[in-house]
């Protein structure tokens, strides 16, 4: 169900050690639904970045921002670093959020 007072910081990625991206959403169903089934033509479609594999919950946009913020600074191994000590496997996380693509 859809809280209008949740936002998620997110990262997609192709592989486990692969590509990686960080977004934000106030709609994390509909945002990841979005990258699986390729609905824009950018990053995450030309590098087929259809596993999520780390997020954070806020409660305000702000927060949110300023989370995706810092963490898009941060160099390679500091990125990987966090998403392995959240998900060691690399496992697709969107059954939390029961996103199922077709």
């Amino acid at each position: 169900m859809f809280n209008e007072n949740v936002y998620y910081i997110y990262i997609m990625t192709n592989k486990k050690n692969g590509v990686i991206y960080i977004g934000m959403s106030g709609n994390i169903n509909q945002r990841i639904n979005q990258h699986k089934k390729k609905y824009s033509k950018g990053f995450t479609n030309k590098y087929n970045l259809d596993i999520l594999v780390y997020y954070e919950k806020f409660d305000s946009p702000n927060e949110a921002i300023k989370r995706e913020k810092q963490i898009k600074k941060w160099n390679r191994s500091w990125k990987i670093n966090l998403i392995n000590d959240f998900n060691p496997d690399w496992n697709d996380l969107s059954y939390f959020f029961n996103i199922k693509v077709e």
